[in-house]
């Protein structure tokens, strides 16, 4: 039996208040769980910050470990929303075998999407990123993470994965494809996962519209060089095989 139940819809008229209560009670829950963790967040200082009676949580949720998962489905269905445009347009430019350039392209685009999404539309908020630094530490219920990488994560690095596999020519699970996608995109993880330290090192209060842009400016050229080389490197490796099986062979008779 599942162990949460869905939104139970409150009599005729009162629909869009319920929503609203679940949605406030979702919110308070997210930053509860990133300030204090699973353990530390008690369903009775959730409902207090959601402005409800404990009993809510039980109604919409059932217990305190249905209300994590469905923070994690709102949290992955939020940004998934975000994201499947982009990812779609790569799996477009993959499936009409797009040249260098465009495969370059699309995996930027995603990589700025990332960015956008950490800086500049909300979800770098200290809560979101507590909640995430919390499930990503192995600390916290497993559901999380499953939720998380299910169907926000494995959508994404699958997409990444094949456009840098076809850039630089390696298979699509070979080590060094994945660890490519991982220090790409680790440019910025840094910045949202670690923002204190960061923020002292470059001098700044926060990250507005116009700082976000010069680090999205700057992950931009730096990963467009690296593809770019890699791209430069599978060309050469090609050239050299063609070479080899074209050569004439020497006869020892």
């Amino acid at each position: 039996m599942n162990d949460i139940k869905r939104l139970r819809r409150p009599s005729a008229g009162g629909y869009t208040r319920g929503d609203e209560t679940r949605l406030r009670i979702i919110e308070a829950a997210i930053e509860l769980f990133g300030e204090q963790g699973f353990d530390g967040a008690s369903t009775r200082d959730i409902a207090a910050c959601a402005g409800v009676k404990a009993p809510a949580l039980r109604y919409y949720f059932e217990n305190k470990k249905g209300l994590y998962r469905v923070c994690a489905e709102h949290l992955a269905e939020d940004a998934w929303a975000n994201f499947k445009p982009i990812a779609g347009h790569a799996a477009e430019v993959l499936r009409n075998n797009g040249d260098t350039p465009a495969l370059i392209d699309a995996f930027i685009r995603i990589q700025e999407a990332i960015a956008d999404r950490m800086f500049i539309k909300g979800c770098g908020s200290s809560n979101q990123r507590l909640f995430f630094a919390r499930e990503q530490a192995g600390h916290e219920p497993g559901i999380a993470s499953e939720i998380l990488t299910r169907r926000l994560r494995q959508p994404l690095n699958e997409v990444g994965a094949k456009l840098i596999s076809r850039i630089t020519g390696l298979a699509v699970d070979d080590p060094v494809t994945l660890i490519r996608m991982l220090s790409l995109h680790g440019q910025l993880l840094v910045l949202h996962v670690s923002p204190r330290s960061a923020l002292t090192l470059l001098g700044w209060k926060e990250i507005d519209a116009a700082k976000s842009e010069l680090l999205k400016s700057t992950v931009r050229e730096q990963t467009r060089m690296l593809l770019q080389m890699w791209s430069e490197e599978r060309d050469a490796a090609s050239s050299k095989q063609a070479e080899l099986q074209t050569r004439p062979r020497v006869s020892h008779t």
